[in-house]
């Protein structure tokens, strides 16, 4: 296989304007829907777009999906291919830089949004009104607040609370959702505050 762009001939020694005359060709049947021309031009530049691709991606799977993607865009673009304005080779390798880099930040994007989630889903989720309680008012207050929440309530309250126990904690400790259990010590704090005189 030839690197039509570089002026190198091919292993069989084939000039290389030959075969960029060639692959035009095979282009300009393509976009007239012949699908064995598409296969032969595939067959032709798709281990040098590939090379491409797992250079930018670094990634066998990625550059896979690269490949599948420029030769679509190929067939389905064939009739924009203009031969005085670059080999074919050249045009492939283009798209297919393209979508490299496109994967590669869209892998990136996709990492540190999970990333994100990750570090919220296992920071701990005590809220910050603690330290708050804390800093400006008397555990005794504290304490005789908590008497006026519900059992559940003052349950999950008290574990977050004394024990500095996270959202997780809490709902293995009582046995129950962890959902629920944000909800209780949420409603729990609100109905705390209210009791403290809207201190919290």
């Amino acid at each position: 296989m030839t690197d039509s762009g570089t002026g190198q001939g091919d292993p069989h020694g084939a000039p290389a304007d030959t075969l960029g005359n060639d692959l035009a060709e095979l282009v300009r049947r393509s976009e007239h829907g012949d699908e064995a021309a598409f296969a032969a031009l595939y067959d032709a530049t798709s281990s040098k777009v590939y090379g491409l691709a797992v250079r930018v991606t670094r990634s066998p799977e990625l550059a896979a999906e690269v490949v599948q993607e420029v030769y679509l865009m190929a067939w389905e673009q064939a009739a924009r291919f203009t031969p005085s304005r670059g080999t074919v080779l050249g045009w492939l390798c283009t798209m297919a830089h393209r979508r490299a880099v496109d994967r590669v930040r869209q892998v990136v994007r996709e990492r540190d949004r999970e990333q994100t989630y990750e570090n919220r889903r296992t920071a701990s989720p005590s809220d910050h009104t603690w330290q708050e309680v804390e800093q400006t008012m008397d555990v005794q207050e504290v304490r005789a607040g908590l008497s006026t929440l519900t059992p559940l309530q003052r349950e999950a309250v008290a574990l977050a609370y004394y024990k500095g126990c996270t959202y997780q904690e809490v709902a293995l400790h009582l046995e129950i959702p962890v959902g629920t259990a944000k909800a209780r010590i949420r409603d729990g704090l609100k109905n705390l505050k209210a009791a403290l005189g809207g201190q919290l």
